[in-house]
């Protein structure tokens, strides 16, 4: 669902580019990770100061998902949302519709050529590999069992011109070549133009690992997959935290001094 029905308008906001820091975020064990005290902690921070604090989500999730999610009222609206392994580049809008931004999305449908149904057809059968039941506009998604999965269908895949995508030892994408979050992330930040230097990219699997290394400020949160931790370079822009969830994102905000927080004021 790309867009939804009017719920209570959001309050006016600066542009992104005016605000103090932009917070990029995967959901699932990083915005929507750590104690039900530390993630209501840093959402009453954010929804406190949102004049000068922005929020984007960058999320496997697509955005009917996270029209439900913050649609329950737990859980702060983003102003953007990079949406399906960043095959999806979306603004909130006033009336609460996920809204695709075309002229970011063009060189991903023209990268993808309506595939699905070749990557569908190609993929039918594969061993360790279940097709998820929601069709995604611009990538095929599957469970994955590494015990009975084949290497050379990975092999097979990218060959044809696509890229794959394993996280949490337990997720395939099929996504258009070059297409993932840091990319489509970064592309958002310049056609909003906020500097890198105001970002903070968060998350905690291999999945996030292009928007951990794509140059802004950036945090592994506690507990995060062992894989991206391997693969994770030691920079100084890149901090591997103690805290889990939305504990570690707010230790990564007070580390690199983003903006004042409770803890350092």
């Amino acid at each position: 669902m790309i867009s939804a029905a009017p719920q209570n308008r959001i309050l006016k906001t600066p542009a992104l580019s005016s605000r103090q820091f932009v917070l990029a975020t995967d959901l699932d064990g990083t915005f929507l990770g750590g104690d039900a005290s530390d993630r209501q902690r840093l959402y009453d921070w954010i929804e406190a100061h949102r004049t000068s604090v922005g929020l984007v989500f960058v999320s496997g999730r697509d955005p009917e998902f996270i029209h439900q999610l913050c649609g329950s009222g737990d859980v702060p609206w983003p102003e953007y949302v990079i949406g399906d392994v960043g095959t999806t580049i979306a603004e909130v809008t006033e009336d609460r519709a996920i809204a695709p931004i075309a002229t970011l999305e063009q060189q991903i449908a023209d990268q993808w050529q309506d595939s699905g149904d070749l990557i569908r057809e190609t993929l039918d059968g594969a061993a360790g590999l279940s097709l998820q039941p929601t069709e995604f506009r611009y990538r095929v998604s599957y469970d994955y069992d590494p015990a009975t999965f084949e290497p050379e269908t990975k092999a097979r895949v990218e060959a044809m011109g696509f890229d794959v995508l394993i996280s949490d030892n337990r997720f395939f994408d099929v996504l258009p070549r070059g297409v993932s979050k840091g990319p489509s992330l970064l592309r958002l930040l310049d056609h909003l133009r906020v500097p890198n230097g105001r970002v903070l990219a968060a998350g905690d699997t291999l999945n996030d690992l292009s928007m951990l290394v794509a140059g802004t400020a950036a945090v592994a949160v506690g507990g995060s997959e062992p894989s991206l931790l391997d693969v994770l370079p030691d920079q100084p822009n890149i901090h591997r935290a103690k805290g889990g969830g939305t504990a570690g994102i707010f230790e990564a905000i007070a580390h690199f001094e983003l903006h004042p927080t409770p803890e350092k004021v």
